[in-house]
């Protein structure tokens, strides 16, 4: 069999994330967009990214920009300590300058474990039944490096995943992201080079339109927000104005508002995830960070790319999403694209809001392993 390797990558509702939604403020989205970077400390299976393959050389990589922490550590019937996935890390150093913070899990029936810090608590050891996994954090998140005065871009991202895949993994993947990290895997597979493409599949969760809310200028709501955009971009410039905001918006009880407000299952945010977001937060360069995604461009939309995507894939919507909700130009276009595409599918969950694989674990993992067992077979 041909090998497969499955690569996640997710966004914590910190991180600066597109956000198309009627309710929430641009201003008070873009503070949910830095809670969501600072719990990124591991793909999608909550963001950083995750990848996964089979002892038979079949893999699946995850990508993610939650906390890897909190996923691994409620993965659904088994589920992997934080600690533990702290222990286990792994660093691999990226175009010989950036360290990228990673994890390893290798089939449960079978082999050593690999390190890395992963959001995928709550994922990894479900999706390692049958095959390997690993946990990603992008440049700017987790216990990855954050670089100082970095402009960081959608397609840096893309790139980071594309060379994970070719130096890391070294074998086909199926891309895995949520939100942000979604956006990355589409960009990743719509570059991936052939006549070896090593994206076999997209899993994308609640995908976002760009890495921040400019992507989003066809939306009425958007456009009328524009003005309120730029002023934000401008203050966000002014750094003790930043600085500011950031340590406002970094206290516990701060971050567990904004949890509360994009989680469908509110058990789900307890202590352990306010953590896992808040601690990256404090790391050098997280202010940078912040506010490099929250300013920059958008990026690509997901809308230009995915024509030239020809892998299957399969789409996760959260129904309760309040940043790229289902009415939402973004959701709008995956849903129309899942009834005309015969390689699209699309499942909508119900009662679960911007982070589904965190949020309620056991429902995805309903529709994604049925779907990568038949991708597999394939």
């Amino acid at each position: 069999m041909a090998g497969i390797s499955l690569v996640g990558l997710g966004a914590s509702p910190l991180s600066p994330s597109p956000l198309s939604s009627s309710s929430s403020s641009s201003f008070r989205r873009s503070l949910i967009g830095f809670r969501r970077l600072c719990r990124q400390k591991s793909p999608l299976l909550n963001s950083e990214s995750v990848v996964i393959s089979r002892r038979e050389k079949t893999s699946l990589a995850i990508s993610a920009t939650v906390a890897a922490d909190k996923t691994a550590a409620y993965g659904g019937d088994e589920v992997l300590e934080v600690a533990e996935i702290k222990e286990r890390s792994r660093k691999w150093l990226w175009r010989g300058s950036y360290s990228i913070n990673y994890f390893v899990q290798p089939p449960i029936n079978g082999g050593d474990s690999g390190g890395g810090d992963s959001s995928a608590c709550r994922n990894i050891k479900t999706l390692a039944q049958d095959q390997m996994v690993y946990a990603v954090d992008l440049l700017g998140f987790g216990s990855s490096d954050k670089p100082a005065g970095f402009a960081y871009t959608m397609e840096t991202w893309a790139e980071l995943l594309s060379d994970f895949l070719n130096e890391v993994v070294q074998e086909p993947a199926v891309l895995v992201g949520n939100s942000v990290g979604s956006l990355a895997c589409v960009v990743c597979a719509s570059e991936s080079s052939q006549p070896r493409p090593l994206v076999k599949g997209l899993v994308l969760l609640n995908c976002s339109g760009g890495m921040n809310n400019k992507a989003i200028v066809d939306d009425w709501r958007i456009k009328l927000l524009l003005p309120l955009l730029w002023l934000i971009d401008f203050i966000l410039k002014q750094r003790a104005i930043a600085s500011a905001i950031f340590e406002r918006v970094k206290q516990r009880e701060s971050l567990r508002n904004v949890l509360l407000s994009v989680y469908g299952c509110k058990e789900s945010v307890d202590d352990t995830l306010v953590e896992i977001i808040r601690e990256p937060a404090d790391a050098e360069g997280a202010l940078d960070a912040f506010v490099s995604i929250v300013t920059g461009p958008p990026g690509p939309s997901p809308v230009q790319l995915m024509p030239k995507i020809k892998v299957p894939i399969l789409l996760l919507w959260g129904d309760q999403d309040p940043f790229t909700p289902l009415d939402g130009p973004v959701g709008k276009y995956f849903t129309s694209l899942s009834t005309e595409d015969p390689n699209v599918t699309l499942f909508v969950l119900e009662g679960v809001g911007h982070c589904p694989h965190d949020d309620r674990p056991r429902l995805v993992h309903e529709k994604l392993l049925p779907w990568l067992s038949h991708l597999q077979s394939t």
